[in-house]
């Protein structure tokens, strides 16, 4: 590994600019090779990772988790490299051209899916020969374009199931929610024809109730708005599941001078998943809206709002979830409202119910805290975790 990082930063210090245009695509072609290379080992190594149980070290259930919280992976990234890494044990020519460097990331991924439980079962059961398969897989990927491998992949996996899935309705359903740098909300998904009529029924009759003329809005405006009103509607009725002893609401935090000066000050208010928004905004939304008093001390942070009690109150809750954002264990990225509150020294053990001795933590890391890990604040403010043995448990 050490020799690896040397010539990384051999690379680095290569004067680009003074190269021409075949050289640079010379260098670009070697460059994207041992990244594919790179990339089969990371793989090959989360596999392992798996098989040897290694993140119940760092207090990690699965290596997805693992790779979210230390290695900053996203859920969908995390997922598919844990994916990619068991497909290549069942797909050794896929593998070896993985390792060559001949086959890229995107490509594995595309043909992990053939090597999914599922996908193995349904292969096995009809005589399916996977050596030949797979090894048909690596020719394709490694001559045609990444567009025609999904093609034979996709085309693969159907002649496998000619006849599709169960018509279960669930199991075809997806909804993604992807967060944008400028705090947009993007939504990507798939429902099933039952379950799109009714979403689809839903966002009209509130489309139809507020057209009026002069609406100059197009119609995918008008949609986007009817699902905002659907939402505002649930939120207000009252009827959506309890989380976490608080009913769902809209969480803004904001400095009391901010909501009262009548300028925007922007990102002068914090939203309860992390978004930033203009004071104005805040306003706004504060016109309707039950407002908490938190006291904040000269370092910046809440002080105690609660009694002293067993059950933290709600009130008490919404300070913690001010200060700690999310499960506070080393690399764990759970948010708020996964997150119970833990009490840093037991309350049964004379531990008090303030935000002091408060920290939030997800099911699992509460678990393991009462099992042997610690979690700690130091005078910072920054969340430290150590392992049973005493180790502390550092991010890369």
């Amino acid at each position: 590994m050490g020799e690896l990082a040397s010539t990384l930063d051999a690379l680095a210090v290569d004067d680009l600019p003074a190269m021409f245009g075949p050289q640079l695509l010379e260098r670009l072609g070697e460059l994207l090779k041992a990244e594919n290379r790179l990339a089969a080992e990371v793989a090959r190594t989360v596999r392992q990772c798996e098989v040897a149980g290694a993140p119940e070290f760092d207090g990690k259930k699965t290596m997805a988790s693992w790779l979210r919280g230390h290695a900053r992976f996203s859920a969908h990234a995390a997922a598919e490299l844990v994916a990619t890494g068991r497909a290549m044990e069942q797909l050794p020519a896929v593998a070896a051209a993985f390792a060559d460097g001949a086959v890229t990331a995107a490509q594995a991924g595309v043909i992990a899916w053939i090597a999914r439980p599922e996908e193995l079962a349904r292969a096995d059961a009809q005589d399916v020969d996977l050596a030949a398969v797979d090894q048909a897989m690596a020719t394709v990927a490694t001559t045609q374009s990444h567009e025609q491998l999904v093609a034979v992949v996709r085309h693969y996996r159907q002649a496998l199931d000619p006849d599709g899935a169960e018509p279960d309705p669930t199991e075809g359903r997806r909804l993604s929610l992807i967060k944008h740098a400028d705090g947009a909300l993007g939504i990507r998904g798939e429902l099933d024809a039952v379950g799109g009529e009714k979403l689809q029924a839903a966002l009209e009759a509130i489309l139809q109730a507020g057209r009026g003329k002069g609406d100059t809005r197009t119609r995918a405006q008008q949609l986007a708005d009817s699902l905002v009103q659907l939402t505002d509607n649930a939120l207000a009725s009252g009827v959506l599941p309890i989380n976490r002893t608080v009913r769902p609401h809209v969480v803004i935090t904001v400095d009391g001078d901010d909501l009262a000066d009548p300028d925007h000050h922007m990102g002068a208010a914090a939203t309860g998943f992390g978004d930033l928004l203009s004071a104005a905004t805040a306003r706004g939304l504060a016109c309707d809206a039950q407002i908490t008093r938190l006291v904040i001390d000269p370092d910046g942070l809440p002080l105690d709002v609660g009694r002293t009690q067993r059950v933290v109150p709600p009130h008490l809750r919404r300070a913690v979830e001010h200060r700690d954002k999310n499960c506070v264990f080393a690399g764990c990225v759970a948010p708020h409202y996964w997150c119970d509150v833990h009490h840093l020294l037991e309350w049964i053990l004379g531990g008090a119910t303030s935000l002091e001795n408060s920290a939030l933590l997800c099911e699992r890391h509460h678990t393991k805290v009462h099992h042997g890990f610690r979690v700690e604040r130091d005078p910072g403010g920054r969340w430290r975790t150590w392992r049973p043995d005493g180790t502390e448990i550092v991010l890369n």
